[in-house]
């Protein structure tokens, strides 16, 4: 039976290329949302897909976000904003 891969090689560009597609799919999918009527009840189906679907890919974009390492200098005051 086949096995998961474990251990992926991404480069920063891949994760920052990953990062980009996902909330270019969200803005698609907000734009989508806006265009449907929750007043109409053929759209409310729909309507519950794409926010699962917009849930699903923040959700994401926040787990690669805690997997990042930010750089911070340990010779000199940090500050940051």
């Amino acid at each position: 039976m086949p096995r998961y891969n474990r251990q992926f090689e991404l480069s920063i560009a891949d994760v920052d290329l990953i990062e980009e597609a996902l909330r270019a799919r969200g803005r698609e999918l907000c734009k989508m949302r806006r265009a449907l009527s929750e007043e109409n009840p053929a759209h409310l189906e729909s309507i519950k897909v794409i926010e699962q679907d917009q849930r699903e890919g923040e959700e994401l974009l926040g787990r690669l976000h805690d997997q990042k390492i930010f750089y911070r200098p340990k010779t000199s005051v940090y500050v940051g904003g």
